[in-house]
């Protein structure tokens, strides 16, 4: 069984059109489907557009969650096998679902993501995506050219015990690949926005960037944090312990008054904070060990689920 989820924001006059391609991508393929669209807080008549669709479940958010938690809604309701994401614009290709599922049974990848090498976007949009995917590069090493691109394909088990937060939707083969799980990667179709503007902005690329590093934070200190900040801790109180001792040799030497000394105030800062650091880091390795032993409560509420 395949599953398609679909996160859609004031897109009523793209979801029929993307919908009829669905229905007649995957009824060719031959293998059971479900098509879960998650209307993530719509102000235009998308929800009305959607309920007049079937095949179709409906996730409706009770107000906008964002694309991340309208992805993490619809890939637990998911029921399939296999897990495709998209976006609901229209610019992702039905056409190359049937390509991922190959992609994806043909090789030993627990999830392939789409590629979108010949993007059909403004420029300044391509100029801001380039430079994200360098910086993305530069932190994550995910190896993947586009994390922007939401048609991806998924193996169920990629999501057990995962919950996505923030813009983290973009990072998912990073984390996947932190727990170990294998990532390929397919050139897919883009095609033009044919309808609405787009959602992406410079506040979300911030919120991306700010995700990146948090995503890279749990790929090397997830289990351990205390070597972070208790390493940081340790290095300070050292070079401010030298820092303190040579302070004490010029007062006993040269006859330096201490009290307005630059590297006896140095000293005593850089010990405090060194140790604020090491509680730091062992405080966050306690709540490290309890997020994972008692998981966490969602970041958005469903106002209704309808199949039809």
């Amino acid at each position: 069984m395949i599953s398609v989820v679909i996160p859609s924001h004031n897109e009523e006059e793209a979801v029929g059109s993307l919908h009829a391609e669905l229905v007649k991508v995957l009824s060719a393929m031959g293998n059971p489907f479900e098509i879960i669209w998650v209307d993530d807080g719509s102000t235009d008549r998308t929800y009305e557009k959607l309920s007049s669709l079937s095949p179709v479940t409906i996730i409706q958010f009770r107000r906008r969650f964002g694309q991340t938690a309208a992805m993490d809604a619809g890939i637990k309701q998911a029921k399939g096998e296999y897990i495709v994401t998209m976006d609901g614009d229209g610019q992702n290709d039905p056409a190359d679902i049937p390509r991922l599922v190959d992609a994806l049974e043909q090789g030993s990848n627990d999830l392939i993501a789409g590629w979108r090498k010949y993007r059909k976007d403004p420029f300044m949009k391509k100029i801001s995506s380039r430079a994200a995917a360098i910086v993305r590069s530069i932190i994550l090493h995910d190896g993947i050219h586009d994390s922007g691109c939401s048609l991806k394909i998924y193996k169920r088990e990629c999501f057990e015990n995962v919950d996505l937060t923030g813009e983290m939707h973009r990072f998912i083969p990073a984390i996947l690949a932190t727990r170990g799980f294998r990532v390929g990667e397919l050139t897919v179709n883009h095609r033009p926005r044919a309808h609405g503007e787009t959602k992406y902005t410079w506040s979300r690329g911030i919120k991306g960037l700010l995700d990146m590093v948090a995503v890279f934070f749990w790929r090397v200190y997830a289990n351990r944090p205390l070597h972070l900040f208790g390493g940081v801790g340790v290095v300070l109180i050292v070079f401010s312990a030298l820092a303190g001792l040579f302070a004490t040799y010029e007062k006993f030497v040269f006859g330096v008054d201490l009290s307005n000394n630059f590297l006896a105030t140095l000293s005593v800062f850089g010990i405090l904070t060194g140790i604020q650091l090491l509680v730091a880091g062992l405080l966050a390795d306690m709540v490290a060990k309890l997020y994972v032993a008692q998981g966490r409560s969602q970041a958005y509420t469903i106002k209704d689920v309808i199949t039809r």
